[in-house]
């Protein structure tokens, strides 16, 4: 018996759903946990094997996580191994965390009627492999804006995962447990999915319709905002290209132009236009690090009226130019000061400071001010 859902993914009921996670250099271990755990709960719950599972690596050699643990893989990419379903487990620098070999032995996958997937970051690699052309695709926020830059023909939205059809993709966190018991529900019944959630201790089993939560307030040190400011910042972040006038933006929200200047003072310690101008620049840091973008084109999808004006701007505020910090992107010239030392440090922790001279590429690095 095949059973089916309304968004076209169907496997047969009766057998074992043999899934694969491909590995990818640097894969976060939480989105990878959330998406085994449920299917080993699955077996102990139901005392049959309705899942069995696979770690894949290019070469079948470990693979090193995000945070320094590395995992030894079942399998290589090479190995004749038939699966139900792959899953590309990303994470961190995922822009250059993949080959051309994984890329084409996914395309020969989905060329056989493999179901495919991606948790975290990894659908930015179906994405890349025409893979998810005309398929919606949730990735994690981090990750969106590059997504959505480079690869128009995906239809990239914010929620926390989506099943189209034959594609199952996540953002990162607890996200894929929650992508995984729908799954579940549809090809075995809520009792089952219910039952997994009550042992994992959620509160509930989130689905397709709920969000990402969306950082908008990073350079905040506060928690609460009112929802007349949440308002303001949302029309912000969906006007980055085209900046939104101060006047404009408290006719859209029915306040004066003087009450958001109060809110933005009090409740994030900065002027709106100063926070408007964090949001663009926080983008064209993303669009630095993780696409092929020209300057002058990442200038202007972010809403500066010049590439000189770009680059005076980001270096103020971000301390660096918009070439400098490409450079430290792509080909790791990370200055000494930000290195963690192994011989000055007091204690060397090998996977805490490893994990942390490897992030500075990334574009969450320094986002936050302690």
């Amino acid at each position: 018996m095949v059973m089916a859902n309304d968004s076209g993914l169907a496997f047969d009921a009766r057998s074992t759903t043999k899934v694969g996670f491909l590995l990818l250099d640097h894969f976060t271990m939480i989105a990878l946990a959330s998406s085994i755990e449920p299917l080993r709960m699955a077996n102990q719950l139901s005392a049959e094997e309705l899942y069995s599972w696979n770690l894949i690596s290019a070469d079948g050699k470990p693979v090193t996580a995000s945070d320094g643990l590395i995992l030894t893989p079942d399998l290589s990419i090479e190995d004749n191994v038939e699966f139900d379903l792959i899953i590309v487990a990303g994470g961190v620098d995922i822009t250059r965390a993949f080959t051309a070999k994984q890329v084409s032995w996914l395309t020969k996958q989905s060329r056989k009627g493999v179901k495919l997937g991606g948790i975290c970051t990894g659908a930015y690699v179906l994405a890349y492999a025409g893979l998810l052309n005309g398929y919606q695709c949730s990735v994690h926020w981090e990750c969106l804006t590059a997504l959505q830059e480079t690869f128009p023909k995906v239809n990239c939205n914010n929620k926390l995962f989506s099943i189209d059809k034959d594609r199952l993709t996540s953002s990162g966190g607890s996200a894929p447990m929650d992508m995984f018991l729908n799954m579940m529900t549809k090809q075995h019944g809520p009792k089952l999915s219910n039952a997994i959630s009550d042992m994992f201790i959620c509160d509930r089993i989130r689905n397709e319709s709920d969000q990402q939560r969306m950082p908008m307030r990073q350079f905040s040190n506060v928690g609460v905002c009112t929802p007349k400011l949440v308002d303001v910042i949302e029309l912000m972040e969906n006007n980055l290209e085209e900046p939104i006038e101060l006047d404009e933006l408290a006719n859209f929200v029915d306040v004066s132009r003087r009450q958001i200047e109060r809110m933005f003072h009090r409740h994030l310690d900065c002027s709106p236009s100063r926070y408007y101008l964090r949001l663009r620049l926080e983008r064209a840091r993303k669009l630095l690090k993780q696409s092929n973008m020209s300057i002058v084109e990442i200038s202007m999808a972010c809403g500066f009226i010049s590439t000189p004006h770009f680059s005076r701007c980001y270096r103020k505020h971000i301390g660096v130019s918009p070439r400098d910090e490409r450079k430290i992107a792509w080909k790791g010239e990370v200055p000494d000061a930000l290195q963690v030392d192994k011989n000055e440090a007091i204690v060397y922790i090998p996977h805490a400071h490893d994990a942390l001279n490897t992030s500075h590429s990334e574009p969450s690095y320094g986002s936050i001010s302690m």
